[in-house]
């Protein structure tokens, strides 16, 4: 914006300056053009003088020499009959036909231009005095007054230019203002506000962003009392469901709802937890394992991929993957992506697990998914499914930079992927089985 306007003060200002400046430069060679035939004009007014005075050969010849057009040989008497008295720049014919109009003319002579004053002596003789004007005398002084008038053009405008970038930078400041206050409250600052400075139309700008900026923290104030609100309501329910667990026999099924349950319970509290805080302070440098993560999450969903002889295999996992996410979202993201191959694939199915630092594909050799697109779209996945696990899956990609891929795997099924910041790539590191 800043250098747009500065093109803009530099183009006005360029045409007004040439609008101006082309017609003085002509306007200053026109003047000096006419000076020299002013000088010439006296010059000849002065022979004129002596001609009416005394029309002696003698005296004529040293009224030419005298002056100093004649001494530098610019000067001529033109009496009929005779030679020319002085040096002559014009052919006979030009003064004959000045002679016969007996007006004063300026007439084109080689190297410059000649100045005829036509007389008529006492004696009826027409007498035409010739001065003789050098090109460089009718330009003299014209290349300083153009270099002078250039100089002042380039002052003029690089003086606007500047003052209009002087007045630009306080706009471009103040825009910049705006965009980094934008910037910085989609970062998660809600406590962000402007100052409105500049045009008034920036200040409208501003208070727009502050009131804007009021709403969405009182919007998300309200979200997060009522994700409380829920949380609290689900303890009861979670509660009573807990004290059916502990009736239930010992038994891999009960351990399963056990786990399913401390799972539930902790999640609650991550939620309780995390809609009280803001969005910097609930995520703030929280990070995590991925790998660990998924050999926690492998051991519950192992007991039930035995019980449906269901044959499964982890590649890779030999080094740490630290996500920048709380353990908490990271292990929504592995159960949605377990979930969803014991969810959609028959008994018996078998799945694979990679990771790496690419992050975490799961490939199963189920039916496959035929629409991806409607897969994450809630409500809409179709096959008995509402869409949100993939969804949650896409959305924890999102705060990674990452992305959720959905494609055919080369079990036969479906890939399901939460990557990082590339694809992953099949690690070469021995298998291990499951």
């Amino acid at each position: 914006m800043r250098w747009a306007l500065n093109r803009l003060a530099l183009a006005i200002t360029s045409m007004v300056a040439l609008a101006f400046l082309v017609p003085l430069a002509v306007a200053t060679r026109q003047i000096a053009y006419d000076r020299a035939i002013s000088d010439a004009r006296q010059q000849a007014t002065s022979m004129v003088t002596v001609l009416g005075v005394d029309s002696d050969l003698v005296t004529l010849t040293n009224a030419v020499a005298s002056t100093a057009a004649g001494s530098d040989g610019r000067l001529a008497l033109h009496l009929p009959g005779i030679d020319p008295i002085g040096a002559s720049h014009l052919s006979k014919a030009t003064v004959r036909r000045a002679a016969e109009e007996r007006r004063a003319a300026t007439a084109e002579a080689v190297g410059g231009v000649a100045y005829l004053q036509p007389t008529v002596l006492t004696d009826g003789r027409t007498v035409v005095v010739e001065v003789f004007v050098p090109g460089e005398e009718t330009r003299r002084g014209v290349g300083f007054a153009w270099l002078a008038l250039g100089g002042l053009a380039i002052v003029l405008v690089g003086g606007s230019t500047l003052l209009a970038d002087r007045l630009g930078s306080q706009l471009v400041r103040s825009t910049r203002q705006l965009a980094a206050a934008s910037r910085r409250l989609g970062g998660g600052e809600l406590n962000e506000r402007m100052t409105p400075t500049g045009p008034r139309e920036l200040r409208d700008a501003a208070s727009a962003f502050n009131t804007m900026a009021d709403d969405l923290r009182r919007l998300l104030d309200r979200e997060r009392e009522l994700a409380a609100d829920l949380s609290h309501r689900l303890r009861t329910p979670l509660t009573g469901l807990r004290l059916d667990v502990e009736a239930m026999p010992p038994g891999p099924i009960a351990e399963r709802m056990r786990q399913a349950c401390d799972l539930l319970d902790e999640e609650l509290e991550a939620i309780i937890t995390g809609a009280r805080l803001g969005s910097i302070e609930k995520r703030g440098s929280q990070q995590c394992d991925l790998v660990e993560v998924l050999a926690d999450r492998l051991a519950f969903w192992s007991v039930l991929a035995e019980d449906q002889e269901r044959p499964w295999e982890v590649v890779g996992g030999n080094e740490q993957v630290l996500l920048p996410m709380p353990a908490g979202e990271v292990i929504l993201v592995v159960d949605a992506l377990l979930g969803n191959v014991f969810s959609h694939t028959p008994d018996g199915t078998a799945f694979r697990v990679s990771v790496s630092a690419g992050g975490l594909l799961v490939d199963d050799a189920g039916p496959g998914i035929p629409d991806p697109e409607r897969a994450v779209t809630r409500g809409f996945s179709g096959a008995g499914s509402t869409g949100l696990g993939l969804d949650i899956v896409r959305r924890a990609a999102e705060t990674v930079r990452g992305q959720l891929v959905i494609d055919r795997s080369p079990l036969g099924g479906a890939r399901i992927g939460f990557l990082l910041h590339a694809p992953v790539p099949e690690p070469a590191e021995q298998r291990r089985r499951r």
